[in-house]
């Protein structure tokens, strides 16, 4: 990793947001209430399923508790790095540490695409097929599920890291961006690239599609099963159920297909912020209302929850 006098690369420097220092405050602030704001949330449907007997045998809620905990560690690794930049104005972050922020960052939108994915195979499961649902997903067979989402998710970015870890960098080492982000930081390496940008793009779509048929597939059978076999009352009961994780799903996998997938935002780097952003903090902030914002046994047990304290 060498620039063009022959010295190495040692840091990068994050560009950041190109704000004056009055609107850099404002952000600083937005942001710092709501990562506040989305560790409480989501540290709270944790402790509510933990300490709710039904909830914690639940595997939905099981799935769901997990999920919160991957939004805790997701808006971290990126929202607390952000701060300190904003804060300092040290933009100087390490050339290993950024190469572990990309890493883990990447790594956690991996295993959040598996935990949607996890999440439609159960209601598809619990809608379609209920006499079986209890015998098929036992909290075991939960448990299992959740596990192999953490290790595919991280075992999935093994071969980008690797990839990229093995380029050279020349020239410029500033990132426009407030992360260590995919494009920013192919685009700081020098030629020749070989197939790294080809490889990475073609693996990043086929993950993506595949988890975007699988979801729509389960979500569509569904739909149809639904409409079919339900009465009026049962149909709106069990829209009610999907509605709000289609919801989740479509917020995420739009912003990040549209980055990563099919990425329009390189000629834009305002843009491509932006998104990235509301993927990185705004969605973790938002999900917790989300999935419990109409769900009765949540807050049920919410309810019992402040009430003891």
């Amino acid at each position: 990793m060498e620039l063009t006098n022959g010295t190495a690369v040692q840091e990068f420097i994050l560009l950041g947001f190109g704000m004056d220092q009055k609107k850099q405050f404002l952000l600083f602030a937005f942001l710092i209430i709501l990562y506040v704001l989305t560790l409480v949330e989501n540290s709270t449907i944790i402790t509510v399923v933990l300490i709710d007997n039904q909830l914690r045998q639940l595997p939905m809620y099981i799935l769901l508790s997990n999920f919160s905990w991957l939004e805790i560690c997701y808006v971290t690794t990126s929202i607390p790095r952000v701060l300190y930049n904003l804060a300092t104005q040290n933009q100087v972050i390490s050339f290993h540490a950024c190469f572990f922020q990309f890493y883990i960052f990447f790594s956690l939108g991996s295993a959040e695409f598996f935990f949607l994915s996890a999440m439609a195979l159960d209601r598809c499961l619990a809608i379609c097929h209920p006499l079986h649902y209890p015998n098929i997903v036992s909290p075991n067979f939960c448990y299992r599920l959740i596990a192999e989402c953490w290790l595919v998710g991280f075992l999935g970015y093994l071969l980008p890291i690797v990839l990229i870890s093995k380029l050279s960098f020349c020239g410029d080492n500033s990132i426009d961006n407030f992360v260590c982000d995919l494009v920013p930081i192919l685009s700081l390496a020098c030629p020749p690239l070989g197939k790294t940008p080809f490889v990475m793009q073609i693996s990043m779509q086929t993950q993506f599609l595949l988890k975007v048929f699988f979801v729509t597939f389960s979500y569509g059978y569904v739909i149809y099963i639904l409409m079919k076999s339900f009465s009026q009352s049962g149909c709106r009961k069990g829209f009610s159920t999907i509605s709000m994780h289609l919801l989740v799903v479509t917020l995420f996998y739009s912003t990040v297909g549209a980055m990563y997938v099919f990425p329009q935002g390189e000629s834009h780097p305002n843009i491509s912020k932006a998104v990235t952003l509301f993927y990185a903090a705004v969605t973790p902030f938002l999900n917790p209302f989300i999935y419990c914002l109409r769900n009765d046994k949540v807050k049920e047990a919410l309810g019992k929850l402040l009430r003891r304290i």
